[in-house]
């Protein structure tokens, strides 16, 4: 099939840098993409060549509307759009604008980041289990902070397990907040990616974003609150539990964690792949 598609946005951004865009496009969709003055000419199976011409409309259509996108957006565009057939390409990208993610412009990198971020608007308690590197902390630093910004919540609370390499916080030097703020530092990476400098400390110093080792939590139920574990690989089974029933009304939580890098003593069980095996099937709660 044959089909002849109107560019109506800018050429550049839609291409990016040395047509990689393009080329994404192609590869994706096993689609042949040709440029006649402002028209893209895309051949190949129907089905194919129709969810293709569909993305360049769309990409017509959010330019007409003053949308002007960059070139990294586009490749995030066509690479969600084209790993999930499902969605449609405009809400790939237009979901984003309805979400206020402070000075940072965050969108989902791949068909796996847009499912967990719509996992973490639709459900009550989230978990999300992968390697370094793939977003799990960054983007639901991101959400708290969008839910925060849009009065979804009323404050935000990240909290890790202090486990690293066998160190214990008591025999470190330094006061209490100097032993613990090594080990929250890429939460607090995230939070100065998304917020401005001033902005941050003054939601820190009112207490409405909390950073602190999930130790802290013992006792306490948070209400009206965005709540993120990260690194929970590292909770024993009791500190899972009892981060669990920490939460109240009109809160959310998201546990991150990979459970091919536990640094727990030999023998003891991580509370993240416990409460996995208990929470997967649970209705309101996302894996």
């Amino acid at each position: 099939m044959r089909r002849t598609v109107h560019i109506s946005g800018k050429i550049e951004p839609l291409f990016g840098a040395l047509d990689e865009n393009l080329r994404l496009l192609e590869d994706s969709l096993d689609v042949q993409a040709t440029l006649e003055d402002r028209n893209l000419v895309i051949e190949g199976q129907r089905p194919q060549v129709e969810r293709a011409a569909r993305i360049i409309e769309e990409y017509n259509h959010l330019s007409r509307g003053g949308r002007a996108l960059s070139g990294s957006e586009v490749k995030s565009l066509i690479r969600v759009a084209t790993e999930d057939r499902e969605i449609e390409p405009r809400r790939a990208i237009e979901s984003d604008r309805a979400r206020a993610f402070g000075k940072k412009n965050v969108t989902p990198k791949n068909a796996s980041q847009r499912h967990y971020m719509e996992a973490i608007e639709r459900h009550d308690m989230t978990f999300s289990i992968g390697p370094g590197g793939t977003g799990k902390t960054y983007l639901a630093v991101a959400m708290a902070v969008s839910a925060l910004l849009t009065k979804q919540v009323n404050r935000i609370i990240l909290a890790r397990p202090a486990v690293e390499a066998g160190e214990r916080l008591g025999f470190l030097p330094g006061t209490l907040q100097q032993k613990i703020d090594p080990y929250m530092r890429p939460l607090y990476d995230a939070l100065y990616d998304m917020l401005d400098a001033d902005k941050l400390e003054r939601f820190l110093e009112k207490g409405i974003i909390e950073v602190a080792p999930l130790a802290f939590m013992r006792g306490r139920t948070l209400n009206d609150s965005f709540v993120i574990l990260d690194e929970a690989q590292n909770t024993t089974s009791e500190q899972m539990k009892m981060f669990l029933t920490r939460l109240g009304f009109n809160s959310k939580a998201v546990i991150t964690g990979d459970i091919t890098q536990i640094d727990l003593p030999q023998g003891k069980k991580s509370g993240l792949v416990e409460a996995l095996e208990v929470c997967e099937k649970i209705e309101g709660i996302g894996v």
